[in-house]
């Protein structure tokens, strides 16, 4: 699993322009599934998300992690994440896990953050989206499990 994470001030998702998921301050995460990956990727992944230490305590140091400042979460799937670049100049996302179990492992990452008391919101798994943001800092980090 692969996970985009990004300090946002706030984010949205929209489908056919009409929002479906929006967030105050917190982190929005792209989310990409690799085959192979399985529920302990996703649990692992969700925990160091949460506990990411991306937010600035009261001397400006980047000490307090998204349960600590009582942030929400915004994750949005995307493949595209996984694309191999490697040869020619069209993508490949045969690293890309197949979309019912990449759904399940999305949803269970999801859940996981909901779980553990995060406010989580998600988009809309599959569908064409449009996401904005506003980057705080920026603050922008990759998380490989």
């Amino acid at each position: 699993m692969i996970a985009v994470i990004q300090r946002v001030r706030e984010a949205e998702v929209c489908v056919d322009k009409k929002i479906v998921s929006n967030i105050g301050a917190g982190i929005l995460v792209l989310l990409g599934v690799k085959r192979g990956d399985d529920e302990g990727k996703a649990k692992r992944l969700a925990e160091r998300c949460m506990n990411l230490r991306i937010f600035e305590d009261k001397h400006g140091k980047f000490n307090d992690s998204l349960r600590d400042v009582g942030g929400e979460a915004l994750v949005v799937s995307q493949f595209t994440l996984l694309a191999d670049t490697s040869r020619g100049r069209r993508p490949s996302f045969t690293e890309a896990e197949e979309p019912e179990l990449a759904k399940e492992l999305y949803q269970s990452f999801v859940n996981m953050l909901a779980v553990s008391g995060i406010t989580t919101k998600s988009g809309s798994f599959g569908e064409r989206m449009s996401v904005a943001l506003v980057n705080e800092g920026p603050v922008t980090i990759i998380l490989e499990e």
